[in-house]
């Protein structure tokens, strides 16, 4: 499923005419500016580098969903953004839909695609980097 993200999001609040920032920090529409402003930091990182950036977002039928997906050296990377500073478990719930994604998948005229699942984030207003479980961690927005 398509997504799009505004990179400008002072340009898109003052469109919204939401003239200062408590009123986006408070808005219906917070935590959308606060994964736009997250994936925007982390695109812009890549096209700094000169790098095409290998980002990807999921959403099934079942309305699943994960933020943003990095897919790096045959490495997919889960990224869940929350604008909370202790999300909780619940915030990586959705990342298990990647795990048939590491079987070995055969084609016509090539061996077997095997993806590895990677460390999996979630960026969120934490004060410190800190672990959710032995495969995933919560990212302060500041790092990014």
């Amino acid at each position: 499923m398509p997504l799009i993200h505004f990179l400008d999001t002072g340009l898109a609040a003052y469109l919204l005419k939401w003239g200062n920032p408590e009123a986006l920090e408070r808005g219906a529409m917070s935590g959308a500016f606060f994964e736009s402003y997250v994936f925007s930091e982390i695109y812009k990182s890549y096209l700094n580098a000169g790098k095409e950036p290998p980002i990807f977002y999921y959403r099934d039928k079942d309305q699943k969903e994960i933020d943003l997906l990095l897919y790096q050296n045959g490495v997919l990377s889960p990224i869940e953004i929350k604008k909370s500073a202790s999300p909780g478990k619940t915030a990586i719930k959705n990342f298990n839909v990647l795990e048939p994604v590491t079987r070995e998948v055969a084609f016509e005229g090539l061996d077997s695609l095997k993806v590895e699942i990677g460390t999996g984030s979630v960026v969120c207003m934490a004060n410190d980097f800190l672990p959710v479980d032995k495969k995933n961690w919560y990212v302060p927005v500041w790092l990014i």
